[in-house]
């Protein structure tokens, strides 16, 4: 009887702290098929990568549980209704984990990057409208204690938007 390569292949690596497993190649290219079209079948990213339906299953849970990946629908703002986009560059007086940690629990947050350079963070917000957007900046973000200033940068037309980069 012959042995089936796909069953007889080694788990994923794990760090050596027995934590967040190692991403091989495998792995990456699995994330690479699902970058690609995030609702592509198991079955179809196994026959690509060499492994298992159910294998597949296991390794996307994993990259999942770890935090290393999200499956989401990605739109454009502006055909669900939010008309207003802006990156803020935001400048903080003391420790900035405690703005970053405000901001990131604010809905209309969609990342917080701390940064080096002339901003101490950086963070994209999604506003239905220009009064959404002010009330957002002024009522919610500079009133936010440790905020020293703000700076934004409002979007006029997106023009890319992508998150097939892959794993490089």
């Amino acid at each position: 009887m012959q042995s089936d390569p796909v069953a007889t292949r080694t788990p994923e690596p794990k760090d050596r702290s027995g934590g967040t497993p190692v991403i091989d190649s495998v792995s990456k290219a699995i994330i690479e098929q699902l970058q690609e079209d995030g609702r592509r079948p198991y079955a179809a990213i196994g026959k690509a990568v060499g492994l298992s339906e159910a294998a597949v299953r296991q390794r996307v849970q994993k990259l999942l549980d770890h935090g290393v990946m999200q499956i989401v629908a990605v739109t454009d703002p502006l055909t669900v209704g939010f008309r207003r986009q802006a990156m803020v560059g935001i400048t903080v007086e003391g420790d900035i984990e405690p703005v970053s940690d405000a901001l990131a629990e604010m809905g209309e947050v969609e990342y917080v990057v701390v940064t080096a350079g002339s901003f101490d963070l950086l963070i994209e917000i999604v506003c239905e409208d220009d009064d959404h957007l002010l009330e957002m900046i002024n009522k919610r973000i500079r009133t936010l204690p440790g905020v020293r200033s703000t700076e934004s940068f409002v979007y006029l037309k997106l023009r890319k938007q992508t998150y097939t980069w892959g794993t490089r």
